[in-house]
């Protein structure tokens, strides 16, 4: 099946770029094109795709305004933030507003196109600056979090890892075990840090913040 695609973006040459390359993929498609916040917060919703690359600084508002009004109404849909912004509040205001990517431009259009297939099977893809500013929230945060003393060594490696950027059949291979038990080590530790998924997680420890 086909991954759909929607592009955000007011930068026409590389809205049209990236739609070039990913229409070129087998396993996806571009089903939409926005070139405003506006135009895609009237439309999007009934397109309705699996992915949207998101820009975060459009004409006329800012991405991180379109996710939080559409979040609710695309509760199927993912969210890559693409952009020129590294700054902490920009990456953190993303993921809580509910991105579940993060990738800088310039990134290579493998790196953009292995983000929309990891976001697609669940995973959290971010450029590697990106994580490493990540990793450092979570170093300084991890300890005050309550249950995090409850996580066992294995598990404790495998959220690092996460916060890396690294897709699970990386992790897997890394640490020479099977996706499926990375798969079980993530469920146990959302369970024991009482979040659903990395993005509350990364809430949670930047709410602990204030």
């Amino acid at each position: 099946m086909s991954i759909s695609i929607a592009i955000v973006e007011d930068e026409k040459n590389y809205n049209n770029a990236l739609k070039k390359v990913i229409n070129y993929q087998q396993d996806m498609k571009v089903t939409a094109q926005f070139f405003d916040g506006n135009d895609a917060i009237q439309n999007l919703p009934a397109v309705s795709p699996d992915v949207v690359m998101m820009d975060i600084q459009l004409q006329d508002m800012l991405g991180i305004e379109i996710i939080e009004k559409l979040r609710k109404e695309m509760p199927d849909t993912q969210f890559i933030m693409c952009t020129s912004f590294d700054d902490d509040e920009k990456i953190f205001n993303s993921l809580k507003a509910g991105a579940m990517g993060y990738l800088v431009k310039g990134e290579s259009m493998d790196k953009i196109l292995s983000s929309i297939r990891d976001v697609y099977q669940g995973g959290a893809p971010m450029s590697f600056s990106i994580a490493r500013k990540v990793l450092k929230h979570f170093e300084r945060k991890l300890p005050e979090i309550k249950g995090f003393d409850e996580l066992t060594e294995r598990e404790k490696e495998i959220l690092e890892l996460l916060s890396e950027g690294l897709l699970y059949k990386e992790i897997a291979d890394k640490k020479c075990i099977s996706i499926d038990t990375v798969k079980k080590h993530v469920g146990n530790i959302y369970r024991k840090l009482h979040v659903n998924n990395k993005v509350e997680a990364i809430n949670k420890f930047n709410q602990s913040k204030n």
